[in-house]
């Protein structure tokens, strides 16, 4: 599950982040809808928590934007705006749900669980490529019948790169989508995923580096794409 909180208070924003990160989920942080928008264009999220009354641009406009455009994840608008209209009118902009503030840390995780439920029940459940079958519910991978223990990371950069459907995927995007804003991608920690995961995989090869462009899954016998190495 991959969340963005997108709320101009820091202090709640962060506070929001860090909790959902002990229970093991990756958020990213926004302070203004502009940018929420901006990072929305590139990045697939789950769920989005969006604050209503935002900076640079307001959280109506973000929803409104986000329901005609389709394909975003399920937005719960956090709003101090308590009443009746203001929840129905929220509703009605295209939110899934809607959380008053102040709120219970422990019913703001629930309601996210709920959404990304229904997020993922939108997508295929199994994905199949190249040999390699991955079971998005219940979280196992199989290779060419031989089943492949992953580490969360590896199964969320397999995944992203599964629903690529063969097309290169950038570096930058397996950071963004697999992994939360909180890790540096010039560590290094993309390039040992990649490598362990291939090693995981094992031959003959199918997770192939396209030099300078990011990864992509294809056997050998596809043929290599312009400028691809091994």
């Amino acid at each position: 599950m991959r969340v963005l909180v997108v709320e101009d208070e820091d202090q709640l924003a962060d506070a929001i982040a860090r909790g959902l990160r002990r229970r093991a989920i990756a958020v990213d942080v926004v302070y203004d809808g502009a940018e929420a928008l901006e990072r929305l264009a590139y990045v697939r999220y789950d769920v989005i928590v969006l604050d209503r009354d935002l900076p640079e641009l307001h959280g109506d406009e973000v929803c409104r934007t986000l329901a005609a455009g389709g394909g975003a994840g399920r937005v719960l608008m956090l709003t101090a705006a308590g009443r009746v209209g203001d929840r129905i009118e929220g509703l009605a902009l295209g939110a899934d749900d809607y959380l008053v503030k102040p709120f219970a840390f422990a019913e703001l995780v629930a309601r996210i669980r709920t959404l990304a439920r229904r997020t993922a029940s939108t997508r295929p459940a199994v994905l199949e490529r190249d040999g390699v079958r991955l079971d998005l519910g219940a979280r196992t991978v199989v290779r060419d019948g031989r089943p492949v223990a992953l580490t969360r990371k590896e199964f969320a950069m397999l995944t992203e790169l599964m629903r690529a459907d063969g097309t290169t995927v950038s570096a930058r995007e397996l950071v963004a989508r697999a992994w939360d804003e909180n890790v540096e991608s010039g560590t290094g920690a993309l390039r040992v995923t990649i490598t362990t995961l291939r090693r995981k995989l094992g031959p003959p090869e199918v997770l192939r580096t396209v030099p300078g462009l990011g990864y992509r899954l294809g056997r050998p016998s596809a043929g290599p794409a312009p400028g691809e190495g091994g």
